[in-house]
């Protein structure tokens, strides 16, 4: 029974467990007439809620990737160069740069989640279809428009996928649900590498030549899992109004409190993370978007080959995230983790660039390097700014990000046509050496500052249980002075009136009574 309560509380939240005593009561009816699998308050329930979950994001980010998978492709049949084909990626940050602030205030004060997930997962599934309409009637800028609005959904889809998993699972549970999210995401890029090509082939078997028409239907076929993501998040909707109904549950928000005025109270250690995150990520995305004519061109792989070996990177960070995430939350000192991913992502590069030695070692680091950044330097934001900011930190990181990715995206297809592969990887290899000026810069101003960035995670929790302490000790004498003040209740005119005469010596009739008024004026009017 206890472990049973417990489960509720993670879903319906301790405040509602405990104040709503009508809502247990009920909630212990509905135990004895629904099964496990259908009770919102049992693990077994929650577990289906997270499949479901999963594959919520699984859509958006398969067809991310279309244009890295099919760029050999797309190239000949739209007869594009570099530059353009990178446009691809950019027309899908740029309305990002400004949702990243809008997402979460959408969902939580415009849409809510409900309606909001299926609204951003309509976006999506309706860019993809404008930008596979693009490919089949010949249309470049008709697939430029498809991304954009595919942008439009994609990342406030994963700002809505969290909050679903908010809602449905708290504490030590909350950590393992991201990991799982993660790990589908990656898998949803691994499976795109690795089909879109063989579905590109087998629909050229079909129609009888190459061109636009045969990458149109190809990426129409890639849309069916937008669809899938799209019915996901319907039956996401539907479960989460049937546990609002059944456990008395609010309906999830993201909690994000954006105000820009809080930019100006940045520390100089969240403007570096914020360079870290830009100057990192701009070396990994647009490299894989590139990746597979680089790998043909350079180490003469087949065009299978290059697709695999361009999705290394998600094959790894789909099983590596949870438990480089687990060691990190274990051992502490985020900086010394993030230098060593950014170190290593430099040895990648630079063994991609200068050498000819098998570029999976490369690859596999990259891909190591790639989960352990993540996991280490998200988390930090929290550690440097207060609650309140959170949103709006976290908010303008996104931002920064996609502006980052936009610019950089379409610099690599210009450096691409002009200079070539090297000159690409050089530069590449220079933003991550950006990065690591930036975390050497970190290092010694968290150290001179007294930061807790680089803690270990006993110290670091020591010093939270300290933190909470002293907060709690707080809130005591907060009551305790609330509860004195009610007792301090003000005395009428006629009470003081009588305490005064009574401390004169006065004699006054049993029936006054100084502090019940009613009485005393009841006596007067006789």
């Amino acid at each position: 029974m206890a472990e049973r309560e417990e489960r509720r509380g993670l879903l319906q939240g301790e405040d509602d467990s405990e104040s709503s005593p009508s809502s247990s009561k009920y909630g212990s009816s509905s135990e004895k007439q629904l099964s496990a699998c259908c009770d919102p308050s049992r693990l077994l329930h929650r577990i289906v809620v997270l499949i479901f979950m999963c594959f919520l994001g699984f859509g958006s980010y398969f067809c991310y990737d279309n244009p890295a998978a099919l760029q050999t492709q797309i190239v000949q049949d739209m007869d594009l160069n570099t530059y353009m084909f990178m446009q691809l990626y950019a027309w899908y940050s740029w309305p990002n740069v400004v949702l990243c602030f809008l997402g979460g205030f959408l969902l939580d004060r415009v849409f809510g989640i409900r309606l909001g997930t299926i609204i951003f997962s309509l976006f999506v599934c309706v860019g993809q279809v404008i930008f596979a309409a693009g490919a089949f009637f010949g249309a470049f800028w008709l697939m430029e428009l498809g991304r954009f609005v595919f942008g439009i959904g994609g990342e406030s889809l994963a700002v809505a996928q969290n909050t679903y998993a908010v809602s449905w699972f708290k504490g030590k549970e909350l950590n393992l649900v991201f990991g799982l999210q993660l790990s589908m995401a990656r898998l949803g890029s691994t499976v795109n590498m690795n089909i879109m090509g063989w579905i590109y082939s087998s629909v050229k078997g079909l129609v009888g030549s190459p061109g636009h028409t045969t990458l149109g239907i190809t990426l129409l076929i890639g849309c069916a899992t937008c669809i899938f993501s799209l019915i996901c998040a319907l039956v996401l909707g539907y479960l989460d109004k049937r546990a609002e109904k059944i456990l008395n549950k609010e309906q999830g928000k993201t909690g994000e409190v954006i105000k820009l005025t809080d930019v100006k109270d940045f520390s100089i250690s969240l403007w570096l993370i914020f360079i870290i995150c830009v100057c990192y990520y701009v070396a990994v995305f647009p490299f894989i978007g590139l990746g597979q004519v680089f790998f043909i061109e350079k180490f003469s792989f087949s065009a299978e080959q290059a697709r695999a070996i361009n999705s290394v990177v998600y094959i790894i960070s789909a099983p590596a995230s949870p438990v480089l995430g687990f060691m990190v939350d274990r051992i502490g000192k985020n900086i010394i983790w993030v230098m060593c991913a950014v170190i290593t992502t430099l040895a990648a590069h630079m063994m991609l660039a200068f050498t000819f030695w098998n570029p999976w070692i490369a690859m596999s680091l990259l891909g190591l390097s790639y989960s352990l950044l993540a996991c280490a330097l998200w988390p930090m934001v929290a550690f440097v700014v207060p609650e309140h900011q959170l949103g709006t930190a976290y908010g303008f990181m996104q931002s920064i990000q996609n502006l980052g990715l936009a610019l950089i995206s379409i610099a690599s297809g210009y450096i691409l046509d002009n200079r070539g592969y090297l000159f690409l990887e050089v530069f590449f290899s220079a933003c991550v050496c950006l990065a690591l000026i930036a975390v050497v810069m970190l290092y010694f101003v968290d150290l001179l500052r007294g930061g807790d960035l680089n803690l270990s995670a006993k110290k670091r929790g020591q010093l939270q249980q300290i933190s909470d302490t002293e907060a709690e000790q707080r809130e005591r004498l907060l009551q305790q002075n609330r509860e004195d003040l009610a007792q301090l209740r003000p005395m009428s005119a006629f009470g003081l009136r009588n305490r005064y005469l009574s401390r004169l010596g006065a004699q006054l009739p049993d029936h006054y009574c100084s502090h019940l008024s009613s009485l005393a004026y009841r006596s007067v009017l006789k």
